[in-house]
């Protein structure tokens, strides 16, 4: 991770190699201070290692890499060009990937299925090349797999998202954990990210309009069940019609409980979490001029209201 201004660090995350990467990171912080390490006691994960990045950070641009080789440090003044082009995070594509099929097969799933579901059109959510302006890393908590969504978390925040093609190498050391039994860790969590970003102050309209969609198809099952029934057309109890009828109301019940459930935490909790992004203000802090007007202004309309008779 490299966060780049007029001067620039160089910030190293171990998260917890078992080979001879500290000794070699302790080296180099002692030969330059601008290395800095940060050193997990065990593997947490590649979610904590950004987050404790993004938090050890002070440039006003931030690069992310991972340690395997495959990106290109030739690519990063690419990434800051695009940034002074206007956009607040550069996602990189890699275009031609040197990687097995075990793991671009399910990458390619992913990205179009969270395009889809996001609005977001990215080539590739999974490259860890990516360059951020520090602001919008404010507030950015991460943990589990919700690296890979980034882009989307900070979309939903109003940060403008862009993307640029970047060469990607054959790795040539170690071995990469990702492959596609990811692939369904990544859909659990991408429906975790919709609700806590979409829906994430309307609990209710997802779990509500779930159970009246339940709730409408139970009734008018049990409807027909029981015109057949008062229409001598035979018994009911025996048909498994009328257990799924049941069922479906059942869980339009549960469904609406728990959007109303989730709808008064919610509601509970408002304002204590801010669930909007500012980019800038104006006159917002007061300076001495505009303190000394307001001071002019309240004694002249105290000298009127003196100055009127009665």
């Amino acid at each position: 991770m490299v966060g780049v201004s007029e001067t620039y660090e160089l910030i190293f995350i171990d998260d917890g190699s078992t080979d001879a990467s500290r000794e070699r990171l302790r080296e180099m912080a002692d030969a330059d201070r601008r290395v800095r390490c940060i050193l997990f006691r065990r593997n947490f994960g590649k979610a904590a290692a950004l987050d404790a990045g993004f938090a050890a950070a002070t440039g006003d641009i931030v690069i992310t890499m991972d340690a395997d080789l495959q990106d290109d440090p030739a690519e990063i003044p690419n990434f800051i060009a695009a940034l002074e082009d206007g956009h607040d995070v550069v996602s990189g594509w890699k275009v031609v990937r040197h990687d097995p099929l075990n793991k671009t097969l399910p990458s390619r799933i992913f990205n179009v299925v969270v395009g889809r579901l996001s609005g977001i059109r990215l080539h590739d959510f999974n490259c860890g090349f990516k360059a951020y302006r520090a602001e919008a890393l404010h507030g950015l908590s991460l943990y589990g797999e919700l690296h890979r969504f980034i882009p989307v978390l900070l979309h939903w925040c109003g940060f403008r998202i862009g993307e640029i093609r970047v060469k990607h190498r054959a790795r040539q050391f170690g071995q990469s954990k990702y492959g596609i039994g990811r692939l369904l860790k990544g859909g659990l969590d991408l429906l975790g990210v919709l609700l806590n970003t979409r829906f994430a102050t309307r609990p209710l309209h997802v779990f509500g309009a779930t159970g009246l969609l339940f709730g409408v198809l139970g009734i008018a099952i049990l409807t027909y069940l029981s015109a057949l029934w008062m229409a001598g057309l035979g018994p009911i109890g025996d048909r498994p019609l009328l257990l799924f009828g049941m069922l479906m109301v059942m869980s339009a019940f549960q469904f609406l409980t728990i959007g109303l459930l989730g709808e008064f935490i919610q509601r509970q909790g408002a304002g204590k979490e801010r669930r909007y992004s500012i980019e800038t203000t104006y006159n917002l802090v007061a300076t001495d001029e505009d303190i000394q007007a307001a001071a002019s202004q309240l004694a002249a309309l105290g000298r009127r209201m003196r100055e009127q008779p009665g």
